[in-house]
This record gives C-alpha cells, structure tokens and sequence, in this order.
C-alpha cells in the first residue's frame, strides 16, 4: 500500500473520529443556563414592557 493511500485513509479517519467527538458533546453538555430561574414579577408600566421585549 502506498503512503498517499495511506495518508488518505487516516486523514479520513480522523476526521470522522473528530466530528463524532464533536457530536456526541453537543449531547453531552447543557444548551440554556439554568441561572434564571426565579425572576421577579414586574412592578411598573415602564418594567412591564421591558420584560416583555425582552421575553418574545
């Protein structure tokens, strides 16, 4: 076998070792922090319209 094919077949290896890494922490690691979970009821008219733009 020749070093080109070689070269070949292990880049190729590697690349797909690589991005099955990456796959398997995007289900590995938490997507939304779970700091906001208490949040305070809006007093005014002013803060009112702000926690609702800010929740669309």
């Amino acid at each position: 076998m020749s070093y080109f094919k070689l070269k070949l077949i292990l880049s190729g290896l590697g690349g797909v070792i690589f991005s099955f890494i990456f796959i398997l922490l995007t289900f590995v690691l938490p997507v939304k922090d779970k700091r906001d979970a208490f949040v305070p009821k809006p007093k005014g008219k002013l803060q009112i319209i702000s926690h609702s733009l800010k929740n669309r």
